[in-house]
C-alpha cells in the first residue's frame, strides 16, 4: 500500500489548474524545473539555518512540490509535452529533489550524519529500483511501503512536529532508522514486481 495510489484523486483536483498553465504556455518541463529550483532554495536555506523551529518549510514545500510534479505529468500526457529531455529532467528531478530537502537533517540536533546519508541513498536506490522495473518491463514501478509520496507524508509530518516540539530532535535517529528499513523494503519489492511483471 503506497500513498500513490491517491494519485489520480489528486489529479483530478489539480487539472482545472493545469488547463489554465496550459493556456498560459507554461510547459510540463518548466513545471519540473520550477519544482527543482523551490527543492534547492528551500533546502538551501534549512542547510543556511538548520533550526527544528524554520522545519516548518518542509512539509509545506513538500506538498507544492507534490503538486507540481502531478501537474508536469498531466501537461506531458494530457496535453502532448512528452519529450525525452523531460523523462530525463523529471527522473532526476526526484532524486535531486529529495537530495535537496532532506539533506538538512544531518544539521539537526541529535542526528547521526552517517545514519542520514545511508537514508538518503536508500531514497535514491528506491527510485532506481522504480527505473530498473521500466527498463525490463517498459512499466515504471511506484511499490511501497516507502516511495517519494510516502516519503514526503512521513518527513513532512515529523518536520512540523519538530518545529512545535523541538526537543523531539531526541528521536531522530529512530526514525531514520525505520525509515531505512522501510526503503530497503520499497526496493526489494520493486526488484520483486521487476521479475514478475506487476507495477
Amino acid at each position: 500500500m503506497t500513498l500513490y495510489s491517491i494519485k489520480p484523486a489528486f489529479q483530478k483536483l489539480l487539472r482545472p489548474l493545469m488547463f489554465w498553465l496550459y493556456r498560459k504556455g507554461v510547459t510540463a518541463n518548466h513545471i519540473t524545473l520550477a519544482a527543482i529550483g523551490l527543492s534547492t532554495i528551500i533546502g538551501s536555506i534549512l542547510i543556511i539555518f538548520p533550526h527544528p523551529r524554520l522545519f516548518w518549510l518542509l512539509p509545506i514545500t513538500l506538498f507544492i512540490r507534490m503538486a507540481l510534479n502531478a501537474l508536469d505529468g498531466m501537461l506531458a500526457r494530457e496535453c502532448s509535452q512528452q519529450s525525452r529531455l523531460g523523462a530525463v529532467l523529471n527522473e532526476l528531478g526526484d532524486v535531486l529533489s529529495d537530495i535537496a530537502l532532506y539533506l538538512p537533517f544531518i544539521l539537526l540536533p541529535n542526528s547521526n550524519t552517517t545514519i542520514v546519508l545511508i537514508m538518503l541513498f536508500c531514497a535514491v536506490l528506491t527510485e532506481f529500483c522504480g527505473i530498473l522495473a521500466q527498463t525490463i518491463n517498459g512499466v515504471r514501478s511506484y511499490a511501497g511501503p516507502m516511495g517519494k509520496s510516502d516519503r514526503a507524508l512521513i518527513f513532512g509530518t515529523w518536520s512540523l512536529f519538530l518545529t512545535i516540539w523541538p526537543e523531539l530532535t531526541a528521536w531522530n535517529n529512530l526514525l531514520w532508522c525505520a525509515a531505512i528499513i522501510l526503503l530497503a523494503w520499497t526496493c526489494i519489492n520493486r526488484c520483486r514486481s521487476t521479475l514478475t511483471g506487476e507495477c
